[in-house]
């Protein structure tokens, strides 16, 4: 039986990071025009997709109770035998109708990027109702994501994912003769990371809406996304800021009213437990997109926007799941940062520019 080892780590062994040269311009002259064409009618049908396929899903699970638990079921499974099988059928249900409705909340991210359509008044309507749907303030949102984009990987603008500093958890500086043991500043026991994981993939993404967690450490206490005059937004973003709130506060009184009319058990089992994947989805995704020890975040005057662009990873993430029911959102992160709205519906694209090293790759299934 093996030993397990685990190397010391020295800051001085990590190996030396050389930011990108090209300008940004060099890199949108390597792509072909043809690919920036977005096509709304392409988009639309990928969107009646995932709705019949979710509708699809809803119409089957409602035959998994009254199927599980009639008694000829019963007799020809056992009891015990019939309800482990209804049970794995709502499992079933869960993972397909997460997947599909995440693929929906993709579509309202597109939407908000402008990379479904030409037309915004479609990305508007089309990304508030898909948004609002799955209790993300659509306009709040794009805005502060928007914001992540244009300040990605700065540590001073950045949004989302700024990482903490060796002063946020008192890391001392490295000194000749002085031995730092990491493990103890950043180990944890399993039970304690088993927990954060679990707070995260669940809790992460409303508390960034509500609390800013994970976000900006400059703005005030009490930053979020549902307040007007929060510092996220501009006095001309305030009634797009309110029009987003009443879309949630509609879905506050649609899920009160389906709870009451079908039960409450009822809608956490059609609704609420797939919208649970689709946060936590959601955040594995971006998460792993924006976190890797190779991944540089720059100070001051050494950030530019492709800097912050190429500081970000692909993720082949669920294999042909990822790519057929959540658009390929996690297999092409790189080049949507270099580019937002180029079109998510782009058909059999790859393109090397012979001229230089560097290349993108995006494909659709």
């Amino acid at each position: 039986m093996g030993v397990l080892t685990t190397e010391k780590y020295s800051e001085d062994a990590l190996p030396a990071y050389t930011p990108m040269p090209w300008s940004l311009k060099e890199i949108r002259a390597a792509i072909p025009s043809k690919y920036f064409i977005r096509d709304t009618r392409k988009g639309l049908l990928y969107f009646a997709r995932d709705v019949l396929m979710a509708a699809l899903a809803w119409s089957l699970a409602t035959s998994i109770d009254p199927y599980f638990k009639q008694t000829a079921t019963r007799e020809i499974l056992t009891p015990i035998g019939a309800e482990v099988a209804r049970w794995a059928a709502w499992g079933v249900y869960w993972w397909f109708q997460g997947l599909i409705f995440t693929g929906i909340w993709v579509i309202g991210h597109e939407c908000g990027h402008g990379a479904f359509s030409d037309h915004k008044i479609v990305n508007d309507v089309l990304g508030f109702i898909t948004h609002t749907f799955l209790w993300t303030p659509y306009f709040s949102w794009k805005i502060s994501h928007h914001r992540h984009h244009s300040n990605h990987a700065s540590m001073e603008r950045d949004e989302v994912y700024v990482p903490k500093t060796r002063e946020d958890l008192n890391i001392p500086d490295e000194a000749e003769g002085h031995t730092i043991d990491y493990d103890e500043y950043l180990g944890d026991t399993p039970i304690y990371t088993l927990y954060m994981l679990v707070r995260q993939q669940l809790l992460a993404f409303p508390a960034y809406l509500l609390f800013n967690v994970s976000g900006q450490k400059n703005y005030p206490k009490w930053t979020n996304h549902f307040d007007p005059n929060s510092i996220l937004f501009t006095k001309a973003q305030k009634s797009a800021v309110i029009l987003s709130n009443i879309g949630i506060a509609f879905m506050v009184w649609a899920v009160s009213y389906s709870c009451s009319t079908f039960g409450t058990a009822n809608v956490i089992k059609y609704y609420g437990i797939p919208w649970l994947e689709v946060t936590h989805w959601f955040i594995m995704i971006t998460y792993l997109h924006h976190t890797s020890p190779e991944l540089p975040h720059y100070r001051g005057k050494e950030w530019n926007f492709q800097r912050g662009a190429a500081a970000t990873v692909d993720r082949n993430f669920l294999g042909w799941q990822g790519r057929f029911f959540l658009h390929d959102v996690a297999h092409y992160h790189v080049i949507h940062h270099f580019f937002p709205k180029m079109p998510f519906c782009i058909p059999f694209l790859y393109f090397v520019d012979s001229r230089s090293s560097f290349y993108f790759h995006r494909s659709r299934t």
